[in-house]
């Protein structure tokens, strides 16, 4: 990639200012799109510094429950494809600096077309895309297509990705690597703090780029500690679960569902802030 994205410039600034990123999942058109953009819009006001945009599909094998079952909500609300990069334009109209990554697996972008998809991605306004179910030996697939245009495509590293893995792995990654905290899906488990600082370290002695972890970091306390060894912190079932629990009886966004998102963001956020500021002094 000749230039620097969002994502680069992002990581570069947070890393002169001694913190780490706070990167925020959460499952394009949850509950509703309107609810959803909502909340997007006002993630970067709360603290996030990168957002994770989930791709709504009806057999996402990574996922826990929280997350599966909000990609079933959206796609119950008519989410799609199209308007997911909608989302991201309308996100887009207001917000020209905060790095968005599309998350997700690669049937809807194979079904909506790979050619069609990264022309309409890029000019949505969407910098990256981790694709979980697209291995390093897949990558004429989509991998080279995405970076030949200017998106990054970030890799998840796990707690089995060994030495000779490893240099495969992150061949053609680029934005950050993902570090995949706990073993299984995401939302189930607790991070071991101090595994989770050994493994980025080693994962750091392969690459220049920066390491965010995620699956299973659910509160400020996590975030907070996670940050001392990493470049960033991924929240993603914690936020879709407070979606969850602001819902009416019949699955429907309240007033309390905007605010509550924005809010557990804002505790996170002051986390790993509150590390760095530790550091500092």
């Amino acid at each position: 990639m000749s230039s620097s994205t969002r994502i680069d410039r992002r990581f570069a600034e947070l890393g002169r200012q001694g913190r780490a990123a706070l990167v925020t999942f959460v499952t394009a058109g949850d509950p509703d799109y309107e609810h959803s953009l909502e909340i997007v819009k006002g993630l970067p006001g709360a603290g996030a510094d990168v957002i994770e945009l989930g791709m709504p599909f009806t057999d996402p094998m990574a996922d826990g429950p929280a997350i599966q079952v909000s990609s079933l909500r959206a796609l119950a609300a008519g989410q799609n494809m199209i308007k997911t990069l909608q989302l991201v334009r309308d996100f887009r109209a207001g917000d020209d600096e905060t790095p968005i990554v599309l998350m997700g697996y690669y049937n809807p972008i194979y079904i909506y077309g790979v050619e069609r998809f990264l022309d309409d991605a890029k000019a949505a306004g969407v910098d990256g895309l981790i694709v979980v179910d697209l291995p390093p030996e897949e990558d004429s697939e989509l991998c080279l297509p995405a970076l030949a245009c200017g998106l990054n495509f970030i890799r998840l590293a796990t707690p089995t990705t060994d030495e000779k893995r490893l240099p495969k792995v992150l061949t053609n990654t680029s934005g950050f690597v993902y570090y995949v905290s706990v073993l299984g899906i995401t939302g189930t488990k607790a991070p071991d703090i101090a595994s989770v600082a050994k493994s980025v370290a080693r994962i750091k002695q392969h690459t220049e780029l920066p390491v965010a972890v995620g699956f299973g970091v659910k509160t400020a306390a996590q975030a907070r500690e996670i940050s001392e060894g990493a470049d960033g912190v991924v929240v993603g079932s914690a936020l879709v679960n407070t979606v969850r629990d602001s819902l009416d009886g019949d699955g429907a966004a309240t007033e309390d569902t905007v605010p509550a998102v924005l809010s557990l963001v804002r505790e996170l956020a002051g986390g790993v802030r509150d590390r760095a500021t530790e550091t500092a002094e």
